[in-house]
């Protein structure tokens, strides 16, 4: 299974992520001095964050697997990407129906390969990230409005 035309491309992900209001975009190269597995990975994270927080983005877009770690997702095929979000604790269960840390019992209820559906993160759902394969019109619009409410989450933490 490869990118289906309903989905967004990343490009097309990436113009509705730039036009959300204090989100600073970082793609990671051998120029940021980011491991070469992660080159072309995406991390978003609060407008005029300090450097300690560069550390914690509130989003990321990952283009490919990680051998050995982070696999469920099949990143690798032709067109395929996975937008991740930390949304909390509260918001987690709201939008899953159980909490991050009751992950561990369900893991294996997801196919994580699925495009366009709103998912706990195969690696880092017990800390209240959840992911999307290749958003589109059931659940981009969500994912976008998800990244927004990290960051305000983000800001009020200060």
């Amino acid at each position: 299974m490869t990118a289906t035309k309903d989905t967004w491309t990343l490009d097309e992900t990436l113009a509705r992520v730039g036009a959300l209001t204090g989100i600073r975009v970082h793609v990671a190269g051998p120029e940021t001095g980011a491991p070469e597995v992660a080159w072309g990975d995406v991390f978003l994270y609060p407008a005029g964050a300090a450097a300690p927080d560069d550390r914690f983005p509130v989003a990321t877009i990952v283009t490919g697997d990680y051998p050995g770690f982070d696999t469920a997702s099949d990143l690798d095929r032709a067109g395929v990407y996975r937008l991740n979000i930390h949304v909390g604790r509260d918001r987690f269960r709201d939008l899953l129906g159980y909490g991050p840390e009751g992950h561990a019992a369900r893991r294996d209820d997801h196919d994580y390969r699925e495009q366009d559906r709103l998912l706990p993160h195969p690696v880092y759902a017990a800390q209240a990230w959840v992911s999307v394969v290749n958003p589109g019109p059931r659940c981009g619009a969500l994912a976008i409005d998800l990244i927004g409410e990290a960051r305000e989450r983000n800001v009020r933490r200060g």
